[in-house]
């Protein structure tokens, strides 16, 4: 049997097309490569800060009002946000602890008294209570505010994600200070 340059050419240009096609196949399920994210102008602080990066996210950091912040902050974020300390901490009136304290209550309660858990030493020496203000730098990154402490975590990157966190731990609560 004999084919004409014709039929040689198409099936050669069939057989490519299925080898391209089959190596993107099995690359796309080999790699998975995230979506890039358009980069423009924010217009608010919140999202100024997930624009900016190294020495310029501390300036804008440093910036925020905390009080503006958890004026504005969801307890339901929160409760979702809170699903990455679940491993580790409850918040159930009088629940017991895990790894880490049971925060009920936590909000204004004095750092570092939790009944029957035992806290590092980074954490006794601190002292004061836990305020708005100290739940927020330390939800950033609990080993920079006490360093030397126990918790493994490093920390809500996203400054919506701490203020939400502690308006959930807020709804947690007796009595809760009331909002800056």
């Amino acid at each position: 049997m004999k084919f004409s340059t014709l039929e040689k050419t198409g099936a050669v240009i069939l057989i490519c097309a299925w080898i391209v096609w089959g190596t993107n196949a099995i690359g796309n399920v080999l790699v998975s490569v995230d979506e890039h994210e358009p980069v423009g102008y924010a217009s608010t602080e919140t999202d100024q800060e997930e624009v900016l990066t190294g020495e310029q996210e501390t300036e804008v950091e440093e910036e925020l009002d905390v009080a503006a912040l958890m004026g504005a902050a969801d307890p339901a974020a929160g409760e979702k946000a809170f699903g990455k300390c679940k491993a580790c901490h409850t918040v159930d009136q009088g629940g017991a602890n895990k790894v880490g304290p049971n925060l009920w209550n936590v909000v204004g309660r004095e750092k570092a008294k939790t009944e029957g858990f035992d806290y590092s030493s980074a954490l006794q020496e601190l002292g004061g209570e836990w305020t708005y203000e100290n739940l927020y730098k330390f939800l950033k990154d609990p080993k920079d505010y006490a360093p030397g402490n126990k918790m493994t975590f490093g920390g809500l990157k996203k400054s919506t994600d701490r203020a939400d966190v502690i308006a959930y731990l807020r709804e947690h609560s007796d009595s809760p200070p009331p909002l800056p």
